[in-house]
């Protein structure tokens, strides 16, 4: 069982009740979306621990493992912010291998993962089953584009500083190559998309182990 602070629990298993209580049955998908930097693998992660002590069957997928080959991401230009905004996924993959067959239930067998961005291959198909009312917990940048609007019952907008944002990217990475390439193709989302406004719920995540719910209207 993961030992979190307890702030931190609050904030998981509220979350999780109110998730469950509005989806009593069925399939569920749950998108964790934010800036690059911001946490979404971690509170993906945890989130799906939280879902899982409710006694519902979760799974976990990263749309990080539904990128498009890299020249397919670098046609417009390995410096381009459109490119890194427009071209990244796989959206029609995703949708056909995970996200439809997913939804559809029963014994119909979905896939979590699609492509290796760091070997720049595909990855071997893994088919999965779960039960009818099983949970889908997905995170990753541009979740909340406009292409994609509908197609989560539930989603996560984590807030945080651009600031400390790129400064976790950087104590993890180290300096990025073409960094206007990520900066402004986000700044291409955040314009396009109004993420935090078509979020279900809004996450402070500018400290990791403190979480904290805040609402639309909050500065």
């Amino acid at each position: 069982m993961a030992k979190w602070h307890p702030e931190k629990k609050v904030v998981l298993d509220a979350l999780a009740a109110e998730i469950v209580a509005l989806y009593v049955g069925g399939r569920v998908v749950i998108a964790i979306d934010g800036l690059d930097g911001a946490g979404k693998t971690h509170f993906a992660d945890d989130l799906a621990v939280a879902l899982t002590a409710t006694g519902r069957s979760v799974f976990r997928a990263s749309i990080d493992d539904f990128h498009r080959s890299q020249a397919e991401r670098h046609a417009r230009g390995a410096d381009s912010p459109e490119g890194y905004y427009r071209d990244s996924f796989d959206y029609s993959t995703f949708r056909r291998v995970l996200l439809e067959p997913f939804r559809m239930g029963g014994s119909t067998a979905f896939v979590t993962a699609a492509f290796d961005h760091v070997r720049d291959l595909p990855v071997q198909s893994k088919w999965r089953t779960g039960p009818k009312d099983a949970i889908l917990v997905l995170d990753g940048i541009f979740l909340n584009r406009p292409e994609l609007a509908g197609l989560w019952n539930y989603s996560i907008w984590l807030e945080l500083p651009r600031e400390l944002a790129e400064q976790r990217m950087l104590d993890r990475d180290g300096p990025a190559e073409n960094a206007e390439r990520y900066r402004g193709g986000q700044d291409l989302y955040l314009a396009e998309a109004s993420p935090r406004t078509a979020a279900s719920s809004i996450i402070d995540n500018r400290d990791l182990e403190h979480p904290r719910r805040v609402f639309a209207d909050s500065c």
